[in-house]
């Protein structure tokens, strides 16, 4: 990576600094200058968690907010806030940037840096310390703040205390400019984490004076997989082929698999559920010989995390594995064997239309066409749509026919398959759904057929931590870019204990409106996730629930009403149906029971 204060790109934002009013306070001085760096480099949203350390900064961020120049978030719970600034950068492709104070507030923004570390997210950290000569002596609140996040971080700066100096402005709008760049991979082509550890002296800030509306410049473009020596390729023609799309895929998935004449293998969350050529029961036919054992190559997108079935397949000695990854330190490998490429081209001499191609395909597309089909009846054989004739005929009968089975239909009790493929067929593409860590994302997995919509997922570590704080940095990202558009809705599919893990995010502060999100929780009071486990059925059942299942009795109406959000329950599919296709505006809850 270039040195900070050096950069061969011409569209990034001048290293020079701008006029910014000057207090006498170094500290005041130096946070507003360096968020205003930021903001300069292409970053639109701020998220702060109050503290004495990082005051300079949360005012600074403050003034910012007044004039128009950032969108400001303030959350209580660092843990929180930095999972909200995930969220963002999701969305959005551009950091946020988090503010913490010194001390455990630095350790808990942990699991989000991690979390965009492995899924690639930008992020930037800025962690308020105090100066050298406090370090190391049991100065209150002080830590080793010093590279705690290790390697994971694209980018680490100790940033000395601010003495005043005139060159200081000026370094800070370069730094600024360096780890945006940094956070989107513009150097080395890995998005990610940054963290910038800032030592304050005090007087630790004054008031900020007024600050003119400073104007975004063109965000940094990622540089490509060739800064990481990854070349595109072509495909060969030949060996019978399935594309495997992951988690953030994306359309470029779908995309190489229709031009490859490849059946599409793509998780929920991949970003490329669609197409002619998807796969939904890729499970079931993989792990049949008349489909999965004739693979000879996979092309695998993205991070797949949903099946045991892909990492089966691409372990085997006989098929060729080619992992597409433009960006990423890490890739996934599950044989340690694969060739990774920057990007890939279909075999320029393949005929679609051949009765080879279209064969393979079809065989994939309608076998899974089948399996879903009678999965769809073994779980429900009552579940029959009412017959739409009747409901046109003038015999009596027929109509009492369809109105009895009109009402059967919207009285069906909702059972996971349904609650999932409920979420998936009420989302549009001007909404957002995210899908939370648990069961439910892969009963959805199993059985939502193709559509082209906004998915995410914390699917680069897994973890229930921070889903609701994630949605909702998602949803103020999407409002904030949909002045021009539609603004949809944020769904999030999410289980109790999900829930329960980041009820912190269900806290609205005064002053700001909530974003629209509508959290669905499938309650089985407990992780019943777990219950897939092979030791769930020799473990005794007594340690089993007890330090697994989870179980627990919360009241999530009161959990619900303490935080100010609306709250329902619902039993059955009409009243499933209802509360999705009304939402009210704001933070609201929808609680579906369900058995274990």
């Amino acid at each position: 990576m270039p040195e900070a204060g050096t950069t061969d790109d011409p569209a990034a934002p001048s290293t020079s600094a701008p006029r910014l009013p000057r207090t006498g306070n170094p500290a005041t001085d130096l946070a507003v200058a360096l968020l205003a760096g930021f903001v300069r480099a292409g970053v639109r949203h701020i998220v702060v968690s109050p503290g004495s350390r990082s005051q300079a900064l949360a005012l600074a961020a403050a003034e910012l907010e007044r004039n128009g120049s950032a969108r400001l978030h303030v959350r209580i719970d660092e843990r929180v806030g930095g999972f909200v600034a995930l969220g963002v950068g999701r969305e959005t492709g551009v950091p946020a940037v988090v503010l913490t104070t010194s001390g455990t507030a630095t350790a808990n923004l942990h699991p989000a840096v991690l979390e965009a570390h492995e899924a690639g997210v930008p992020l930037i950290v800025v962690t308020a310390d105090r100066p050298a000569e406090l370090r190391g002596i049991r100065s209150n609140q002080t830590t080793r703040q010093v590279g705690l996040f290790g390697d994971v971080v694209r980018l680490a700066r100790d940033v000395p205390a601010p003495a005043g100096g005139e060159d200081e402005l000026a370094e800070a709008n370069v730094l600024a400019l360096a780890a945006v760049r940094a956070a989107v991979g513009a150097d080395d082509a890995d998005p990610g984490p940054v963290h910038l550890n800032v030592a304050f002296r005090e007087p630790l800030s004054v008031a900020v004076p007024p600050v003119d509306r400073i104007e975004a410049e063109s965000a940094p473009t990622v540089a490509g997989p060739a800064a990481l020596g990854r070349e595109t390729v072509t495909l060969t023609t030949g060996p019978r082929t399935v594309v495997i799309a992951g988690a953030d895929a994306g359309a470029a998935a779908e995309e190489f698999a229709r031009a490859a004449g490849a059946p599409l293998l793509a998780e929920v969350s991949s970003g490329a559920r669609f197409g002619p050529n998807l796969v939904v029961a890729y499970r079931e036919l993989l792990r049949d010989d008349a489909f999965g054992g004739r693979v000879q190559r996979a092309v695998v997108f993205g991070h797949p995390t949903l099946s045991r079935e892909v990492p089966a397949l691409l372990t085997r000695d006989d098929v060729e594995v080619i992992v597409v990854a433009p960006s990423g330190a890490e890739f996934y490998n599950p044989g340690r064997r694969a060739r990774v490429v920057g990007g890939i081209v279909a075999p320029t001499d393949l005929d679609l239309r051949s009765p080879e191609v279209r064969a393979w395909v079809g065989s994939w597309v309608f076998g899974s066409r089948r399996l879903v089909e009678a999965a769809e009846r073994a779980a429900d054989p009552a579940a029959v749509a009412p017959d739409v004739d009747k409901a046109r005929s003038y015999d009596p009968a027929d109509a009492l026919a369809f109105a009895k089975a009109e009402l059967a239909a919207v009285r069906a009790p909702i059972t996971r398959s349904v609650l999932a493929e409920a979420l998936w067929r009420y989302t549009w593409p001007h909404d957002r759904l995210v899908i939370g860590a648990s069961r439910l994302i892969r009963d959805a997995d199993r059985i939502v057929p193709g559509k082209r919509i906004r998915v995410h997922a914390n699917r680069g570590l897994s973890g229930i931590d921070g889903t609701i704080a994630t949605a909702t940095g998602i949803a103020l990202a999407s409002r904030a870019a949909a002045d021009e558009g539609p603004a949809g809705i944020t769904r999030v599919l999410l289980g109790d204990l999900t829930l329960l893990h980041d009820v912190g995010a269900l806290l609205g502060m005064t002053g700001e409106t909530r974003p629209n999100v509508q959290l669905v929780v499938g309650n089985d009071s407990g992780g019943t996730i777990f219950d897939a486990l092979e030791v769930a059925g020799t473990a005794s059942a007594e340690a089993f629930d007890r330090v697994l299942y989870t179980p627990h009795s919360v009241d999530i109406a009161s959990l619900a009403r303490a935080y100010g959000c609306e709250h329902r329950v619902v039993r059955t599919k009409g009243e499933l149906d209802q509360a999705l296709s009304a939402p009210p505006l704001g933070l609201s809850i929808v609680e579906v029971p369900l058995e274990r």
